[in-house]
């Protein structure tokens, strides 16, 4: 558990200066759609803070394919659920997403969606490549 949390901390440190880089982005969609012109000083230092947390812990908890005797498809599921919480509550949090069943719901199944496909891609890959080290070896 030790080592889980300073991989956690190393991980979240390292990637944790995304947040005002995401809070940009966001702007940018906002803007775009015409939803926002103006921001005032105090609203998007909160968001800033607040990307910056997301960021920190959607980096930290890849840190969760390092625990040794936990088996990849939950290390997955584990992260998974940890990015949709940490995402969900931060977009409620900073006013990004409409607190509404329907947004929510939207949200949700698009998260999934995207984090199913990203996570079977690489998962098949990975065995891709182990079948090739095998291989090499036998």
């Amino acid at each position: 558990m030790k080592q889980f949390i300073k991989n956690f901390i190393h991980r979240g440190a390292m990637f944790c200066g995304l947040g005002p880089v995401i809070a940009a982005i966001v702007y940018i969609f906002l803007s775009a759609n015409g939803t926002v012109e103006n921001v005032p000083v105090s609203t998007y230092i909160q968001e800033i803070f607040t990307s910056t947390l997301m960021a920190f812990i959607a980096a930290g908890i890849s840190a969760v394919y390092t625990v040794d005797k936990l088996a990849f498809p939950l290390a997955g599921l584990i992260q998974g659920s940890v990015l949709l919480l940490d995402y969900l509550s931060i977009y409620l949090f900073n006013g990004w997403l409409k607190p509404n069943p329907a947004a929510i719901v939207i949200f949700v199944v698009i998260f999934a969606a995207g984090f199913a496909a990203i996570w079977l891609i690489i998962y098949k890959s990975v065995q891709r490549q182990i079948k090739k080290l095998n291989e090499n070896i036998g």
